[in-house]
Parts: structure tokens; sequence; C-alpha cells
């Protein structure tokens, strides 16, 4: 495979262009945090979905109709390959499981076009992944982790498992276990999995329609959250309503997001739902937060070679308000294509994008490099913080996502219609690299946590109450420690789908021993707050979190 050096001299045009992007680039206070680290330098594919399951590794997958990847099936497998004519039958994988603690990937085989599909990882801890492209527009697939080398787990696929095409939907985990598929290119309309025979139908969803722009849409992958009152909060294009799926009616309307312009793809943006705190009380609020996007217009732009400058704010909104209202606030880079990952700390990560243009075939230019980290719990005026910067591109089709120990698993990036390693502005990446947050450096050690119990993989029940017994070499500061709860989502197009954090604890601790604690923790009580399924627990001290465990919550 050839070398990124031919990629040099683009890349510092591109970041040429970056300073005259950014007004106030040479201003800032870069606190210059966090570290990356190179993991394997080809996985064979290029990483344009990711979803961490509970056995700690990761499934990835690219598409099947863009030319042979530079990983092989195993046992000389091959499939038939209707949607590629260069290549009609196709001995290559274009999904991988990616181990995490072997840092090794094992190749897996996917029959039919996975490709800009979605997936949510169901109560059981399987990924359940709906749609694609071509012959994979109706085709639901399983992937059931198994146990040991886990070397026979493999893709089963259900053809016809869903009745509207969907290509460029969102998927979320809904209180009863099943998913919700909404939207996709030309479906305006949601439909669920699996199916009853209330529900083998798919239902109008006309906001969808109302947000389309024509010739852009900019209204695909819509942001979609559960409420704290089992409603769905859905945002597309520049707006957003509270939608009680099973009555199919709109509760609330909340206002346009400040200035109009889009937020979702290919004016991609990214966005989050905030932690959720206070989980006893009476009233539970919830905050979004909206991240980038472009300016209106700039896909078509881009689609002529006018590449305009990505967005420099962030709308946030308590969804919960009887009068919402956007607030909105300005990051220290403007951003187009980013991730937005949310820490164990509750602090958010936002990673990867471009300055300019769009998502799309080759229609974004110069990489953002340097992650921001957002903390929502701070004052407004000192919320954003620029961290170490990445030598490698992430543009269009790239990918990350959070690991049980804290680091942020980075991937993908191909704006190719095909693999392209040469002769082009940003070369088709197949590597996997981390991004290790200050939190993980050596000078915290005194300070970071370490569950001592209970096991990982522990169940438990709505609103059952666990102690959790960890130790701290250092001083504790007992007012300063919290528990959190993070689901792991299904990361793609700058969207990681059903990603929720819960704060399970934060107050009194009793020592039990020489730098031995305890603490006591309400789990949630309600399916609203937290749909049945495998968790990651972390202990935080001082904003340092301890390593996760795998819990199961029904």
């Amino acid at each position: 495979m050839t070398t990124r050096t031919a990629g040099i001299p683009f890349l510092i045009l591109g970041q040429l262009l970056l300073l005259l992007l950014q007004p106030c680039y040479r201003k800032l206070a870069y606190a210059a945090g966090g570290n990356w680290d190179l993991l394997i330098s080809n996985i064979g594919i290029s990483a344009m979905h990711m979803q961490l399951l509970n056995n700690d590794r990761v499934i990835i997958y690219d598409r099947t109709d863009f030319g042979a990847s530079n990983i092989s099936l195993p046992d000389g497998k091959c499939r038939n390959n209707s949607n590629d004519l260069a290549l009609k039958l196709d001995c290559t994988a274009h999904s991988v499981e990616y181990d995490v603690s072997t840092n090794s990937v094992r190749p897996l085989m996917v029959q039919t076009d996975v490709w800009c599909s979605s997936g949510s990882a169901t109560s059981d801890g399987s990924l359940v992944q709906t749609g694609g492209f071509n012959d994979g527009e109706n085709v639901v697939r399983v992937f059931r982790p198994c146990n040991g080398n886990g070397s026979t787990c493999d893709w089963k696929e259900i053809g016809g498992g869903l009745i509207q095409s969907r290509w460029y939907a969102t998927n979320h985990i809904l209180p009863d276990g099943r998913q919700i598929i909404i939207g996709g290119r030309e479906a305006f309309n949601y439909e669920f999995y699996p199916k009853t025979a209330s529900t083998n139908n798919v239902f109008s969803l006309p906001f969808l329609q109302q947000t389309n722009d024509p010739r852009e849409e900019n209204n695909l992958y819509p942001f979609v959250f559960l409420n704290v009152d089992g409603n769905l909060f859905i945002f597309a294009n520049d707006r957003a309503i509270l939608f009680n799926y099973m009555a199919n009616t709109v509760v609330k309307t909340y206002p346009q997001i400040p200035g109009g312009d889009p937020r979702n793809y290919p004016s991609t943006g990214s966005a989050i739902l905030l932690p959720l705190k206070n989980l006893q009380a009476q009233t539970i609020q919830a905050e979004v937060l909206v991240c980038g996007g472009t300016a209106k217009g700039s896909y078509l732009n881009a689609s002529s070679g006018n590449f305009l400058g990505a967005l420099n704010t962030c709308g946030r909104i308590t969804i919960t308000d009887p009068n919402p209202q956007w607030i909105m606030e300005t990051m220290p880079l403007v951003r187009t294509m980013g991730d937005m990952v949310i820490l164990p700390n509750g602090n958010v990560l936002i990673i990867n994008g471009a300055a300019a243009g769009t998502a799309g075939w080759e229609l974004g230019r110069s990489p953002v490099l340097s992650p921001v980290i957002y903390r929502p719990d701070n004052p407004s005026h000192s919320r954003f913080e620029v961290q170490n910067s990445n030598t490698i591109p992430r543009m269009y089709h790239s990918t990350s996502i959070l690991l049980r120990d804290g680091r942020v698993l980075v991937g993908g990036s191909n704006p190719h219609a095909l693999y392209n390693f040469t002769g082009v502005l940003y070369p088709t990446e197949l590597s996997l690299e981390t991004f290790s947050p200050s939190y993980l450096d050596p000078e915290s050690a005194n300070s970071r946590p370490q569950i001592i119990s209970p096991a990982s993989q522990r169940k438990v029940k709505y609103g059952g109450r666990v102690n959790i017994r960890f130790t701290v070499p250092g001083s504790v500061k007992r007012d300063l420690v919290k528990v959190t709860m993070v689901s792991p989502g299904f990361n793609t197009h700058s969207f990681t789908m059903n990603q929720r954090m819960l704060v399970l604890f934060s107050g009194n601790v009793t020592r039990v021993g020489k730098s031995a604690y305890k603490i006591n923790s309400v789990f949630p009580n309600s399916s609203n707050l937290a749909p049945a399924g495998y968790y990651l627990l972390f202990v935080v001290h001082q904003g340092i979190p301890s390593e996760g465990i795998w819990v199961r919550i029904r």
C-alpha cells in the first residue's frame, strides 16, 4: 500500500487554509492536553461504522461495493458481489472485529451492502444493524458476541427485515427493547424492529419531509434521543420536535436553532444528550447539545468547487423545559463532520472533521486535526479547551467511540467512491488510533480510582442499590466522587446513536480500609431513563475516571 507522504503538500496547504478560516485561531489559550497513539496502521478496511460490544470488541465495517479491501476472508471464503461489476467474486472482508485487549483484528463476512447504514446494541448485547445500499437497503443483520476466542462469531443476515429501504437512517433503542428506525433517503417515515402484528408497517413522519431541502436534503441521519418522559427528541436540518412514536403525534415543536443553518447530513454537524443527573428527583432535566455543521448552500457550492467555511457554533437546549430556548456558544475551531463522544467524567470530546466543505465524495477540505473538550458544567465562557492535534486527517466517513479504559478509538476517513491511496488530497485511511484525554496522564495516577467490586458483567435491576468498592492511591476528596454509567453507541457519519450517560451517585463516600472506599449507588428506576442493556460504569474522582466495568440493567 502506498504511504501517505504524497498527500503531505496538500495537508500543509490545508492547514494554511484552516488558519484563514479560524479568525481567532492564534489567540486561543491552548491547553494542549491529551495524547495520540497509533494502534494499527492497516486493519484492512476503512472504519466507516463502529460499535463497542460488552466483550470489549469493536465491530467495524465499511461497504461491499467499491472493490477489494486489504484483508482476506478466512478459510478461502468468497462472496458473489452483484453490486460491483468490476469485482464479481469478492474474497476480501468488508467488516472486522477489533479486539481491544490483543490489539488485533479478525475478518468478518457481511453478504449485503452495509454502506451508510444504522444500528443499535440490543438488551442482550447483540448488534442489530439495519439497511444500507443496493441489495442491503431492506436487510437486517445481527452480530452476537460469543465467549472464548470468538472465532465462530459472524454476521447473520435477515433479508426483507425492513419494509422501507433505509439508507442514511437513524436507530434508537426504545424503553421496551425494540429499535425504532427513523428516516433515510426518500424515507419520510419510521418503522420498528423486531415487528409485531400491530407494527408490521411503516408510519408517516411529515417532519422529515418538512426538513428536506431540495437538492441538498440536510436532514439525513437525524439526531434522535430518548427523552426522560419516553418520547423522542428528533432534530433534523435546523429544527426539532418532541415525538410520541406510539401515538404518531408531535408533542412539542422546538424553536429553530438560531442562524437557521443546517446541522445534518450532508451539512454534517453532530449532537449529544448531556449527562442525566438527579435521577431520583420528581423532575429530571434533559439537555441536548448540537455542534458544528455548515452554512446553507454549502453542499451545492462544494459540488461546484467552492468550499465554504464550516460553522463554529453550538446550540444547547433543555428539552424538558416548558418553554425551551436555544443558548448559542462559540467553539474555538470551526468544524463539520466532527464526532461528539461523551467521556466517563461527563465532559464531551469533539473530534475529527473538516473546516470547509461538506460530507460527500471529495467535498471536504482542510482537516481539523485538533480535538476540543467541552465541559458542560463550567461557566459558559470557559467550557471549551483545545487538545493536542493529530497528524492523520479524519474527514468524511471517520468514526470515534469510547473504550472501557477511557481512551477514545478513532478510525476511518474515505471521501472517495473507491479505496483510493494515491494522487488524492486525503487518501483512504485504514488505520486505527486512540486519543487519550489528559485524565489518563501519569500525573493523575495518584487520584485515579480502581473498582474492586462488583465484578464486571454485573446484572442489576431497575431501582436497585449496589455497593461499589474502590481504591485510590492518594488522598480522596469525598465530595468530588461520582459514579457514571455510559451506554456505548453505534457511530457513523458524525453521530453516535443511543449514546447516553447517567450520573448514579454524587455525594457521601465511606472509608472502609486503607485507601479503600465504598459508595452506595441507586440505579435508574425506569427504562425511559436507561433502556435495558449493557452499560459501562465508572467511578470518577476529581474528574479522573476509573477503568470501567460492564453492568447489565434489566
